[in-house]
């Protein structure tokens, strides 16, 4: 990139209100709204509900959508359901109530000579009928239900005034802005129209050529797309000529917030690696020879890289900060075992944080099991659960420890298994060398920085079984260094995925029957632990009527409302294969392996997330054994439909990602965990893949330069 710009901040909250005795200093972009003409005390105080304080703020203020005005359709042609802009003059107006009181209704009837529209506004005020008078001329946008007569309930309205800004209004494409209670779409049109005609030079004196050097300029970057200047955004972004210029726009100021986020990525990089000094724990092989042999299995290829991947940053001069994604039973496992055992090796303890006790305890036996015989230490801290006492403990199976002649001073090094407990004060590990956080989407950032904070820099390996959408993992996860394990171990049985209606129910039943004759075992899922509306099936409801369906056979029930003790009890009935059915909520989504699992019955489907209903099934197949999922649901809504019909039509998690990312959108797809996720004004995390990327690019070729360039007054 050969021109350098100031990206725009990204979307932030409430800011203090500007002090207009600083006004005269201020940038064009910083000077507060009430420099604007029309913008009193009032008007000030309306903008500011929205955000809004700024000239920058105004001009990034999104519209939510556009109505293209040039030409309006004749309200005869209006279709139902379908959302359209007419224009028509009043020809009867006047509220409605009913005997009670308790009941308004205010109706306008618009005609524009083709036919007429009756406009509805339920519990109306009396200003309308002083508002809406016979003869005035509106605007009229909203969705025909019905059409005989043609009816539209709390359309939006704009009233079609005779005057000099008029032309903003109307002949044009305009912006529908978001709006806020005293505050008209034409009040806010009009403020934004006339900041860009008195700030729009400033704009492109202070923020210079688009960083492509497109239409403003300059030798374009390769590869990078042609996007207009800043200040051309500007407008293009409220006042567009055509439709896609709006998009070209929002693709600008998408680009600015990308940039901004990756520049403070990589500050906090460099921030660390100028800080941190890497503990040494790459390993000598002695403890995870004898581990591989013991195994019962080959590492797969996918595996054997990611394990290099990892050795290389153990033993590099900076901590490592790693993300290890793989599909559910890629084997995520026996390379954090690995990992785990590098750095034993190295004389340093690991500590691996799970967010559920099952999975916990699931970790604490796998690992018990691995390496109890090579003479490494695995211990267990739950909430329920205390296995040592880590200030005590010395005893040691065979008498041996892993430690190094320059580390016998220390205490001997531990693999510690945990929950939420590991980020107690009162729990210490000392001589840390390697934090393992597994299902790391179930942890906010602040949790895993609490637990790396308990050593001196320690290397974190943060694993999730929920594949990462790429702009995601370049946004969200920008400050960690990504590794995947694209490949399944072999010996796995095929899982078959079918999506059917409730009525279905009785061959699903008589299905699961003739698995569990053939000695296989089935889960039973639903969505929640108790309904007593009964809108929703609930495992503590369907218990009685499962095991009634599936007798002779023996039914376990799981639920997070039940005693640790009685969680573990039903786990270790079902690995027994002492029970045949376990009935659950999703708590059963991740640390639960049972390879004689083989049929998966989800009723609801509808109430889960894709990439939890990925989870879920991620529990069967797991053996040799072809394994079957049903995903039971009555939903009716088209998005329902295609949701589950990405599960019954591929088993690939990372596209099953992409598709959750693209249905749900980041925001629910994140949750409220990731509290330090971005948000933005323009940027669209499913879409906008190639300008993440261009923006990552950027910053690297320049991000020092870039930066010092950005910290400099405007």
């Amino acid at each position: 990139m050969t021109h350098l710009y100031r990206p725009a901040v990204p979307a932030r909250d409430a800011k203090p209100t500007p002090d207009p005795s600083t006004e005269g200093n201020a940038s064009p972009w910083q000077q507060p709204v009430t420099t604007l003409w029309g913008v009193g005390p009032e008007r000030a105080q309306q903008l500011a509900r929205l955000g809004i304080r700024t000239v920058e703020d105004l001009l990034l203020h999104r519209p939510r959508r556009y109505e293209d005005r040039r030409k309006f359709l004749p309200i005869r042609q209006l279709e139902k359901g379908v959302a359209a802009t007419v224009r028509g003059t009043v020809v009867a107006a006047g509220m409605k109530r009913w005997r009670q009181g308790t009941r308004s209704m205010f109706e306008c009837i618009l005609e524009d000579g083709s036919g007429r529209l009756h406009c509805r506004w339920w519990q109306g005020y009396p200003w309308m009928e002083e508002y809406y008078t016979v003869g005035r001329e509106f605007m009229v946008f909203g969705k025909v239900e019905p059409l005989k007569p043609r009816t539209v309930d709390h359309p939006e309205v704009e009233p079609i005034e005779a005057g000099e800004d008029e032309f903003i209004h109307v002949n044009r494409i305009v912006p529908i802005h978001p709006l806020t209670e005293g505050l008209t779409a034409r009040v806010m049109r009009g403020l934004v129209w006339r900041a860009l005609e008195k700030h729009e030079r400033d704009i492109a004196e202070m923020f210079g050529a688009p960083p492509s050097g497109g239409q403003g300029g300059g030798p374009a970057a390769a590869g990078t797309p042609n996007l207009p200047t800043r200040a051309q955004a500007m407008r293009l972004l409220h006042f567009p000529n055509e439709l896609m210029e709006a998009e070209v726009a929002r693709r600008r100021l998408a680009l600015d917030e990308f940039i901004e986020l990756q520049r403070g990525v990589l500050e906090r990089r460099k921030k660390f690696e100028a800080n941190a000094k890497s503990l040494p724990c790459g390993g000598d092989n002695r403890l995870i020879k004898p581990l591989l042999s013991q195994l019962g299995f080959k590492l797969t290829a996918a595996q054997t890289r990611v394990l290099r991947e990892i050795r290389e940053d153990l033993r590099a001069a900076h901590p490592m900060r790693r993300l290890l994604q793989g599909d559910v039973g890629s084997g995520k496992t026996a390379v954090a075992a690995c990992a785990a055992l590098m750095t034993i090796e190295s004389g340093y303890s690991v500590a691996l944080m799970a967010p559920t006790e099952i999975l916990a305890e699931q970790h604490f036996q796998n690992f018990q099991r691995w390496l109890e015989s090579l003479g490494v230490a695995v211990q267990l801290q739950t909430g329920a659960k205390k296995t040592f006492n880590i200030e005590h403990s010395t005893s040691d199976t065979q008498g041996r420890r892993a430690t190094q002649p320059e580390t016998r001073n220390r205490k001997p090094a531990t693999l510690t298994i945990g929950t939420h407990a590991l980020l107690t004060g009162g729990f210490e590990l000392p001589n840390l060398g390697l934090v393992i956080i597994d299902e790391q989407h179930k942890f906010g950032t602040a949790q895993r920085e609490t637990l790396v904070r308990k050593g001196s820099y320690p290397h974190l390996l943060v694993m999730t079984a929920t594949p990462i959408p790429r702009t995601l993992g370049l946004t969200l996860y920008g400050d960690l260094d990504i590794s995947t394990i694209d490949a399944m171990p072999a010996g796995r049985g095929r899982v078959r995925t079918f999506v059917r209606l409730a009525n279905a129910l009785p061959k699903v039943w008589d299905f699961i029957r003739q698995k569990l004759e053939q000695g296989r075992q089935a889960y039973v899922v639903y969505p929640r632990v108790d309904d007593d509306a009964g809108n929703v099936k609930a495992v503590v409801q369907e218990l009685e009527r499962v095991q009634r369906v599936l007798q002779p056979y023996r039914v376990g029930l799981l639920h997070g409302r039940l005693a640790p003790r009685e969680k573990e009890a039903a786990m270790a009935d079902f690995r027994a294969n002492r029970t045949q059915v376990l009935l659950a909520t999703s708590l059963i989504e991740v640390g639960v392996d049972v390879p004689n699992a083989t049929v998966m019955l989800i009723e609801n489907a509808e109430l889960f997330g894709l990439a939890q209903l990925h989870q879920l099934r991620g529990r069967i197949g797991r053996g040799a054994h072809e394994s079957f999922c049903v995903l039971v649901s009555n939903a009716d809504g088209p998005e329902a439909r295609t949701r589950l019909k990405v599960l019954e039509d591929t088993n690939d998690g990372f596209k099953i990602a992409e598709a959750d990312l693209k249905l749900r959108g980041p925001g629910e797809l994140l949750g409220q965990q990731q509290s330090g996720a971005a948000r933005f004004r323009f940027g669209d995390l499913a879409n906008d893949l190639d300008l993440i990327q261009l923006s990552r690019e950027l910053v690297r070729e320049n991000g020092l330069t870039l930066a010092a360039e950005l910290s400099k007054p405007t």
